[in-house]
């Protein structure tokens, strides 16, 4: 069994991939901004799950759980599910969060980003983005950087499985009641990447929509693109990104 940290597991997609690897017998850490927060996890804990606090907007609450996880048993997988829609907290909580934890977090083997498919409207620019939340950020872009993270990690860490996950539409708090996608199926690849032993499972560098690789924006793969985004992100946050 597996060791595996979900970010933003309070609710929604997060929640089902904690509660379904929970229920497999993995050693899950769930994870939630705050106290209050919590108190949508509480059950998880009360079956065994570990659990921390700290929100994605904040570096150093960032910085804290990482040295928090680090203290810990070594964690086998990271679901990098925290995200936000909308407003000033898109790319701390979407981008700079994930960053971070897969800069200062050097055991987990697998790892799984949340993408969506509004990464494809994203536009390959870091010049001029706003990286610290003054002002409402960009959904499309920060799925794009966060896909493209993913790939990045895949190629300059060998030995660990890195893949993107578009979840689909589906109706979470995030989605809305209306969303067309299967709510069942939006967690599924998360936690088959985080722990099949499937050949397909343990190929690295891809984005996938419900266990089918697919193929993403172009910039994705550009190495050049992914190469710009590691150093503009170690940069901004002080945390160079460090290949295996």
């Amino acid at each position: 069994m597996s060791r595996i940290l979900v970010t933003g597991s309070a609710d929604g997609l997060g929640r089902a991939a904690a509660d379904e690897l929970l229920s497999a017998g993995h050693d899950v850490v769930v994870h939630a901004r705050n106290e209050d927060r919590a108190a949508g996890v509480r059950d998880l804990v009360d079956r065994g799950a570990d659990i921390v606090l700290g929100d994605f907007t904040d570096r150093d609450s960032v910085r804290r759980i990482a040295t928090e996880l680090g203290d810990a048993a070594p964690l086998d997988a990271v679901i990098h599910n925290a995200g936000v829609w909308s407003g000033p907290a898109v790319m701390p909580v979407n981008i700079i969060a994930p960053y971070l934890l897969t800069s200062l977090l050097h055991g987990p083997r697998r790892l799984v980003y949340l993408s969506s498919g509004s990464h494809y409207q994203g536009r390959p620019l870091l010049d001029g983005t706003d990286w610290r939340g003054h002002k409402p950020g960009s959904y499309a872009d920060s799925k794009l950087f966060v896909t493209t993270l993913a790939a990045a990690v895949a190629r300059l860490r060998p030995g660990t499985v890195s893949n993107a996950v578009d979840p689909g539409w589906v109706p979470t708090r995030m989605g809305g009641p209306g969303a067309p996608d299967d709510l069942e199926l939006g967690h599924r690849t998360q936690t088959w990447l985080a722990t099949s032993d499937a050949v397909q499972a343990l190929s690295s560098g891809g984005y996938w929509y419900h266990q089918q690789r697919q193929q993403p924006h172009a910039s994705v793969y550009d190495e050049e693109f992914q190469d710009r985004l590691l150093h503009t992100l170690g940069e901004e946050t002080g945390v160079p990104f460090t290949p295996q």
